[in-house]
């Protein structure tokens, strides 16, 4: 049995956890900044960094405590030490290496990125361990969250390469600025995909950008100014001259329920021909490599819309869906430390003079 401590601080959730063999999460303990953040309608790097030296250690104590276990039993420390915001990712890291130094335990370095296509395997008891197989390889990966949106040619957990990616906002981010425009508050994944459900998704012809043809990138700016005229208007005059036609409180709440309906279903319709896209590139383009699985990470793994579209893409292409358990959407240290059983095994371990690093390693 191998018992792993995670710790992942990228952004603005401070996490840590334990996962046995790889799979089985035997604590996961994540503190939120959302109110801190609040009141700017987006994540305050100097206020997140603050916010993680104070939650790091207790989030460490709890996630101990849960699994009913001390540091004494764990066989190795792994810290998610790129991409994120640097000031967050120093804490995390620091952490982490202080706890291998001090306990004389194997520390091991995980890109968060690549953790978020683990968490799909994650479990929460043993029982799920038959019910919910590992991903089938070769595999599409696609990460959707608030920093990345991002489709990866999969050949294993460790070997992924990425085939498409954002040339603007991520979608998480564009839902959070789009929850801005309705001003319905910050995040604005959860409460867009919460009043959607009220609305009517065919009510605006909101734009899905595909880029030129055959392109397996993304872009949601267009979405997001299309968005924005539709509530107010276009502007008359240019820059801080720009005077709107109206605001959103000219709107009644059925427009604005109708759309954020709109606005969901052209970014995940967006999403959903990128992923046609791809499957049908590579099947004609290296069969040998054509996935047997789909395999989703990231926070906006969580939205509704999108768990209902790839339940029935993967039906229709014959793929396997692999999504994570929604405790394993938003960022968490579980699929840190899942992911580095791998490594474990692998016997790749960092040393001490591991760095906090700002961006992926060509993911």
């Amino acid at each position: 049995m191998t018992l792993i401590l995670g710790i992942e601080s990228s952004c603005d959730e401070t996490a840590a956890s334990i996962v046995k063999d790889g799979r089985v999460v035997l604590s996961n303990i994540v503190a939120s900044q959302h109110e801190l953040h609040e009141r700017y309608r987006g994540v305050v790097p100097e206020i997140a960094s603050r916010a993680h030296l104070e939650n790091i250690l207790p989030v460490i104590q709890q996630s101990l405590h849960d699994a009913n276990l001390t540091l004494n039993d764990i066989n190795a420390i792994a810290v998610g030490n790129r991409p994120g915001l640097i000031g967050s990712l120093i804490v995390g890291v620091s952490a982490a290496k202080a706890l291998a130094w001090s306990s004389n335990k194997p520390l091991i370095d995980i890109d968060h990125v690549q953790a978020h296509l683990y968490a799909a395997s994650l479990v929460e008891s043993n029982d799920q361990l038959t019910s919910q197989p590992e991903p089938q390889f070769p595999a599409l990966g696609l990460v959707v969250s608030g920093g990345h949106t991002t489709l990866y040619q999969m050949n294993s957990p460790l070997e992924i390469q990425p085939i498409g990616r954002t040339i603007d906002d991520a979608i998480g981010e564009a839902y959070d600025k789009a929850a801005v425009i309705l001003k319905l508050g910050y995040p604005g994944g959860p409460l867009i995909d919460k009043i959607a459900a009220q609305g009517d998704p065919t009510a605006y012809d909101l734009p899905r950008s595909m880029l030129k043809p055959g392109s397996l990138d993304f872009s949601f700016s267009g979405l997001k100014t299309a968005l924005l005229y539709a509530v107010r208007g276009k502007p008359v005059g240019k820059g801080k001259n720009a005077i709107f036609k109206r605001d959103v409180e000219d709107l009644s709440n059925q427009q604005i329920v109708d759309l954020a309906a709109s606005f969901q279903a052209a970014a995940i319709d967006a999403v959903i021909r990128k992923l046609k896209r791809a499957v049908n590139a590579i099947r004609s383009q290296t069969p040998e490599l054509a996935p047997k699985s789909l395999v989703i990470g990231g926070g906006v793994s969580a939205n509704s819309h999108l768990r209902e579209r790839v339940k029935d893409f993967a039906k229709r292409y014959q793929l396997h869906l692999d999504i994570p358990a929604f405790a394993f959407t938003q960022d968490n240290a579980a699929m840190i430390a899942g992911l580095a059983h791998i490594h474990y095994h692998n016997n790749s371990f960092a040393d001490l003079s591991l760095p906090a690093i700002a961006t992926s390693k060509n993911l």
